[in-house]
């Protein structure tokens, strides 16, 4: 999966882990802090993944009231993120499709099952 992701959206599976958290957590912005909370990761190597991103224009940094950074997803993140969602699913689509085999029809069904019992689904409203 992880060449799917870079080969549609040049993002490396730390970008895509940072600019997903962001996006879907944070509404495209969040402290540092919270962020490498978030994502389980020592404060150097988020500092340090921050700086690469940053540096190719997908995240920026911005010092808030009270003295602490708040990471924002630019919108050529934003962009990155969308292409890389797309081939993350196709991706995992294929993974599981292999898998499958002639019982296609029970998997699907299956997989309908579990999204319509995760709370909050657009399946279970």
């Amino acid at each position: 999966m992880a060449h799917e992701i870079h080969s549609a959206s040049a993002l490396s599976v730390p970008d895509f882990s940072i600019l997903s958290g962001l996006i879907e957590n944070g509404g495209g912005r969040m402290p540092q802090h919270d962020l490498g909370l978030m994502l389980d990761w020592q404060r150097a190597r988020l500092s340090r993944q921050l700086s690469r991103m940053a540096e190719r224009g997908l995240v920026s940094r911005e010092d808030s009231p009270g003295g602490r950074r708040v990471i924002r997803a630019t919108d050529a993140g934003r962009s990155a993120l969308t292409a890389a969602r797309t081939a993350h699913a196709r991706a995992v689509r294929e993974a599981l499709l292999a898998h499958a085999g002639a019982n296609r029809e029970t998997f699907w069904a299956t997989v309908d099952a579990i999204a319509r019992a995760v709370p909050g689904s657009r399946q279970n409203n």
